[in-house]
């Protein structure tokens, strides 16, 4: 049985000043191009503990598509079902700090309707072989629908991700058909109206209880970066789990590495406290590293047996 991940790929423009950050002037740095797109990064993240995900999702036909192509497959990700087309990739462009935190962005997100084909042609070949389902919610409704509605159909666990907060509060509704919902704190904020920013992870974590019994969401993780995560589902369970303490280089793609962990741990039947310490362990692997990458994880170092 697999992963399957569902969303976008993006061309990542990433600026690093070399000094102190004037966002209102002119910055010498270096300027990176890299792979992005939270579902390509969850993938990718999920290959690299060695487990086999299927992603659906859309490249460029140019030489950049070809290349996010073949760096998923060298991760063991199965591609089989992915689309080439003109104009496929979004882009991220994106201007760090002298802590590694993003002090700005612009995202060009890119049409992500023609996998409603591919999911209409496909679809119950590619979730006979799911044990869960990791897509973005922000996603177009009528990729949304049919993804819950095979779902529903194959018995398959599912689970969401934030690109855009934005356009996934449009989707709250869906919400409530989910297993577990992944969301920074800012994140959180949006979806609940309300600022978020200056509470504990105490104060948080008893927030969240109280918000998804109200809005009937049957879980939710809510990083807090430094301070950690925090939980809750409708059984009354809700927690607490400290953050990894190290040296942080660059936090892009931390998130996406914790919500594979995420996924990962809940996918093979690990509690939550357990599946966000998998989370956790990934994201800082991916904060320490120099390339955003999540370095290879074997399953048994989690207790995952396939």
């Amino acid at each position: 049985m697999s992963i399957v991940v569902i969303g976008s790929a993006f061309m990542d423009v990433k600026g690093f000043p070399y000094d102190d950050y004037i966002p209102t002037g002119r910055n010498a740095g270096r300027v990176e191009y890299v792979h992005g797109g939270v579902a390509r990064n969850v993938a990718e993240d999920i290959a690299n503990v060695e487990l086999r995900p299927i992603y659906l999702g859309i490249v460029d036909d140019t030489p950049l598509g070809t290349a996010v192509l073949e760096k998923l497959k060298n991760h063991k990700v199965n591609c089989d079902y992915m689309l080439t087309i003109p104009d496929g990739m979004g882009t991220w462009l994106a201007v760090f700090d002298n802590n590694g935190d993003v002090a700005g962005s612009i995202s060009k997100r890119p049409n992500m309707l023609p996998i409603t084909g591919m999911l209409d042609q496909k679809g119950d070949e590619i979730f006979s072989q799911a044990e869960s389902v990791v897509f973005e919610v922000d996603l177009d409704k009528e990729i949304i629908k049919r993804v819950l509605k095979l779902s529903e159909k194959h018995g398959t666990k599912v689970y969401g991700l934030v690109s855009n907060m934005n356009i996934a509060v449009q989707r709250r509704d869906f919400l409530q058909r989910f297993d577990c919902f992944i969301c920074n704190q800012l994140e959180a904020g949006q979806l609940f109206v309300d600022d978020y920013s200056e509470k504990t992870p105490e104060e948080m974590c008893d927030i969240l209880a109280d918000k998804i019994e109200r809005a009937n969401i049957p879980s939710m993780v809510v990083t807090m970066g430094g301070q950690g995560a925090v939980y809750a589902d409708l059984n009354g369970n809700k927690g607490i789990c400290p953050a990894k303490k190290v040296i942080v280089k660059d936090t892009t793609g931390a998130g996406d590495a914790f919500c594979s962990g995420v996924v990962i741990g809940l996918t093979y039947g690990k509690s939550m406290t357990e599946a966000i310490e998998i989370g956790s362990t990934l994201a800082a692997s991916v904060i320490v590293s120099s390339d955003n990458v999540c370095p290879r994880f074997l399953p048994e170092e989690f207790g995952i047996e396939l």
